[in-house]
């Protein structure tokens, strides 16, 4: 293959070691040190995780963990441009703003669906394992050429516009990559035969509208804890869906799994732990209370959660 996912990976690290580096740089930094060791432990992941010995790197996650558990991950000093200034650009540009940004999904899905078999001599131009992501990649490098041919700006404008981003977000970056190993760990120390032992020692499970709900949602509740459906998934599909639902009852498991995901993705409207959609737009929008897009997304969760019980119900057994 001549784009492997591999040099996506480098890409985001080099971006987050210059992230690390003008953070150290930054003098006025309330937490500087820090940050920059927290942001560089990051890139290290990224760079070289496959180089490093499991145990060094889990040594590192650890680190990233304490320095944001107490705090130590900080907004630094960031030179924006005058409000009139910025609205007069953005009037000057119009709506070709959004050049750049639909480039993203739109080299994305070439990539994807034209490109994925062409070849380049005798090796296929995209990573075949990872076509979609990337595609992706290469649709972020594109939408950055634009944005600098746009805006007549310098990659080094993107670069400090990607650390205030950085910056904004905070360690809720880390998150969706965590948490989607979180799964992986439950499912290997045994979390889903546990909720297995305890959903059918204590609940009638030979009710099918009781295991229904159970299932429902305790994919809703696990993915509240883990703040990802996917992290869910194993443990209640392992404990509850494929034992009970589909060994028990014989229910329909295309149907078991499709409603349970849909179950997940409830949750995921309800808890901060699901970073990136939640927290993330509260801190780009910087609003002031940052759990304002949970409790608007709570009831069409809750309503959803009630109808997939229903859906799940009348759908698997048929």
């Amino acid at each position: 293959m001549i784009l492997s996912i591999d040099y996506l990976y480098y890409l985001v690290g080099a971006i987050l070691l210059l992230t690390a580096g003008m953070t150290l740089a930054d003098s006025a930094h309330p937490k500087r040190l820090t940050s920059a060791l927290f942001w560089a432990l990051y890139a290290v992941v990224f760079l070289v995780g496959d180089h490093i010995p499991p145990v060094w790197m889990g040594v590192g996650v650890v680190v990233m963990a304490l320095i944001a558990g107490f705090g130590g991950v900080g907004h630094g000093k960031h030179h924006a441009l005058p409000e009139k200034e910025a609205r007069d650009q953005a009037a000057r540009l119009g709506h070709r703003l959004f050049i750049p940004a639909l480039a993203i999904p739109v080299v994305t899905v070439i990539g994807t669906v034209v490109m994925k078999n062409v070849k380049i001599g005798d090796a296929l131009l995209l990573d075949p394992r990872n076509t979609t992501l990337v595609s992706l990649g290469v649709g972020c490098i594109v939408a950055l050429a634009l944005a600098c041919w746009l805006t007549r700006d310098t990659p080094a404008q993107a670069m400090r516009e990607s650390r205030r981003l950085t910056d904004a977000l905070g360690w809720a970056v880390v998150l969706p990559q965590m948490l989607g190993m979180l799964g992986l760990v439950f499912s290997d120390a045994g979390v889903g035969k546990a909720v297995a032992y305890v959903t059918t020692a204590y609940i009638n499970m030979d009710l099918r509208l009781v295991a229904v709900v159970v299932y429902v949602v305790g994919m809703a509740l696990f993915t509240i804890i883990m703040g990802n459906g996917f992290a869910a998934f194993p443990v209640m599909t392992g404990g509850v869906g494929v034992p009970v639902l589909v060994g028990i009852h014989h229910g329909d498991p295309a149907v078991m799994a499709a409603i349970g995901m849909f179950s997940g993705y409830c949750g995921t409207l309800m808890t901060p732990m699901a970073a990136n959609f939640n927290i993330v737009p509260a801190a780009l929008l910087e609003l002031p209370d940052k759990n304002a897009v949970i409790k608007v997304q709570i009831p069409t969760a809750a309503t959803l959660l009630l109808v997939n019980i229903f859906l799940l119900y009348f759908l698997m057994f048929r």
